[in-house]
C-alpha cells in the first residue's frame, strides 16, 4: 500500500487557518476521500492546529497531510518546543486540545527541526479499516 503525502508552509498569520483548512480539505478529497462529516472534522482539527502554531508558536508554520488506506494523519510544526497543555484551571487555555480530543483517534507531540510537530490521527476515513485478518479492506461507498 502507498502513503500519500503533502506539504504546505503557511504564512504567520490570521490567513492561515483558513487556507490550511481549504487546502487540506482539497487534497483528501483529490485522494478520493470525499466525506462530508469526516472532511469537516479533520477540517476542525487543522484550524485548531494551525491556531496554536500561529499564536503561540514561532517561526515557519507547516503542515503535512498523511494518507494510507483509510488512515489519515495531519502534522502541524512551528519555530517553539513549548508542548501544548490543557486548559487550565483558571479557565484560561487549551480550549481547542478539547477539540482535538474529541475529534481525533489520537495526537502527541514530538520534537522538530528545533520546535515541535503536533501529529494528529484521524479516525479511519469511513468505509475504509482492517478486516479481522489484519488486511486492509475497502467497502463499496
Amino acid at each position: 500500500m502507498s502513503t500519500l503525502t503533502a506539504h504546505f508552509d503557511l504564512p504567520l498569520d490570521s490567513t492561515a487557518p483558513g487556507w490550511a483548512r481549504s487546502a487540506v480539505t482539497a487534497v483528501l478529497g483529490g485522494w478520493g476521500l470525499r466525506d462530508r462529516a469526516w472532511l469537516d472534522d479533520v477540517a476542525a482539527v487543522v484550524s485548531e492546529l494551525v491556531t496554536n502554531a500561529v499564536r503561540h508558536g514561532g517561526g515557519a508554520v507547516v503542515v503535512d497531510v498523511e494518507a494510507y488506506g483509510g488512515q489519515v494523519i495531519v502534522s502541524v510544526a512551528d519555530g517553539s518546543s513549548v508542548v501544548p497543555r490543557p486548559r487550565r484551571p483558571d479557565g484560561t487555555g487549551g480550549l481547542g486540545l478539547r477539540i482535538i480530543d474529541a475529534l481525533t483517534a489520537r495526537w502527541f507531540v514530538e520534537s522538530y527541526e528545533g520546535g515541535k510537530r503536533v501529529r494528529a490521527e484521524m479516525p479511519l476515513f469511513p468505509g475504509r479499516g482492517v478486516s479481522a485478518t489484519g488486511t486492509s479492506r475497502v467497502e463499496p461507498a
